[in-house]
């Protein structure tokens, strides 16, 4: 196997997937990336979007035939279980048949599967006792493998845990003593890249059955590694507020809710017992095998960051907050008019000389469409016609009062006139509600 190498990247949309795949190709490797779904802005002339999770053993055999395939990446990987998240499907079901369409392919092929740090003993959460049940499978299965274990990935791109720890950095917090105090080994993204590139370099009988802890080898704090990031954010001498550790377990919670939302939070309970256990290993076999010195966080974080970076940080956790007070404001109010102040919702209609025959009709609509709205933006899926849907709403009721009740413009209270700022922050939420 030489520097014209086919490499097939799984998970190409995802923060490693995607880096590598452009790493590779940048090395002059032929890359195929692969994802269920691109965004418009990654996607290139060789990426594949393929259901692969519903790919059976032929179908998978017959993509490595077809594409001539000869290093099969894996950077698949679902956090925690919920609507449209399996672990062990990902983890342990689908490596279980990509192994096998390795050996049915008819083709010599390497692969290179992105695992986690740690071992079995400490594993406590879905996600990790999955993972290492693949990497059983992988050991077990007679094909030629890596079996890679980053510590915490630093990206140019951020999102996730990554991106959590840049608003931490950003923001006038601090994480709980204990939290701050936990190992947290980082590897720079450009690293797990040179190493897949070294593997893909290499005769397929050298290296053929390894498994590297990749980060660097100076043993760092969490607490440590984002300091270092706030040396890039310029907020290193900001007086700050030590977040109390109920406060994560509150949010790990109300994440976990969000996740059967549909949503991704960064904070769910399994982010913050995998949090908790810390990030740990020992690089020295992968750096006396590849010769391949990895970055340090002060190598890693030390850019200064740009307007973008801050906009995004500031916003990142602020963003969660912003989307449940629409969803609040929405139910809330359709709620009060439909059931605790119907009687004086209806009153408005009827001291304009609505006909009475109408009156109940618009009132109990008009309250069932404001909480129907509530109820899309809750729900990932939804959420952009949720706030299109109320967007427009807004507009129909200003218009509507305008010509019908014009009165209600200069009401004490200004809840007409408090409209435009809310139809200004659902906008906003559209703007900033992509993930990746």
């Amino acid at each position: 196997m030489g520097a014209t190498s086919k490499i097939l990247v799984l998970g190409a949309s995802g923060l490693i997937g995607r880096f590598v795949t452009d790493d590779l190709r940048a090395r002059g490797f032929e890359v195929v990336g692969v994802a269920r779904k691109f965004p418009a802005s990654q996607q290139g002339p060789l990426d594949l979007e393929l259901p692969v999770m519903s790919m059976d053993v032929p179908a998978l055999a017959s993509l490595l035939r077809e594409r001539a395939i000869d290093l099969v990446v894996n950077c698949l990987g679902v956090l925690q279980d919920g609507p449209g998240s399996d672990t062990n499907a990902v983890h342990r079901d689908f490596v279980a048949r990509l192994l096998q369409a390795i050996r049915d392919s008819g083709r010599v092929i390497r692969f290179v599967h992105i695992s986690i740090p740690g071992t079995a003993e400490t594993d406590r959460t879905a996600f990790a006792t999955t993972k290492r049940e693949a990497e059983r499978l992988i050991a077990a299965a007679g094909v030629s493998y890596a079996i890679l274990h980053p510590g915490f990935v630093v990206a140019p791109a951020a999102f996730g845990g990554s991106a959590m720890l840049r608003a931490l950095a950003a923001l006038p917090f601090d994480l709980p003593a204990r939290e701050a105090a936990t190992p947290f080994q980082p590897v720079a993204a450009e690293d797990i890249a040179a190493t897949i590139a070294w593997l893909a370099e290499r005769d397929i009988g050298e290296a053929s059955a390894v498994t590297w802890d990749l980060m660097q080898r100076e043993p760092v704090s969490l607490g440590g590694v984002i300091k270092q990031f706030r040396h890039g954010f310029g907020t290193a001498g900001w007086p700050r507020i030590r977040l109390p550790g109920f406060l994560l377990d509150l949010g790990a919670k109300l994440g976990d809710l969000a996740n059967w939302l549909g949503w991704m939070p960064p904070m769910r309970t399994t982010a913050i017992t995998e949090l908790r256990r810390g990030v740990t290993g020992d690089p020295l076999g992968w750096i006396a095998a590849t010769s391949i010195v990895p970055q340090t966080i002060e190598q890693m974080a030390g850019r200064a960051a740009t307007i973008q970076d801050k906009w995004f940080a500031r916003l990142f956790l602020v963003k969660a907050l912003v989307i449940a007070s629409l969803v609040l404001f929405w139910l809330v109010s359709g709620f009060i008019a439909l059931v605790i102040s119907y009687d004086a919702a209806a009153s408005i209609l009827r001291a304009h000389k609505f006909p009475p025959a109408l009156v109940d009709p618009i009132t109990i609509a008009t309250s069932l469409m404001d909480m129907s709205i509530g109820i899309l933006i809750a729900f990932r899926h939804t959420c952009a016609f949720g706030l299109v849907a109320g967007i427009v709403a807004s507009l129909g009721y200003m218009a509507g009062a305008a010509i019908l009740t014009p009165d209600l413009w200069i009401e004490p209270l200004g809840a007409l006139v408090k409209t435009g700022p809310a139809i200004v922050l659902m906008l906003v939420s559209l703007l900033i509600l992509d993930n990746r």
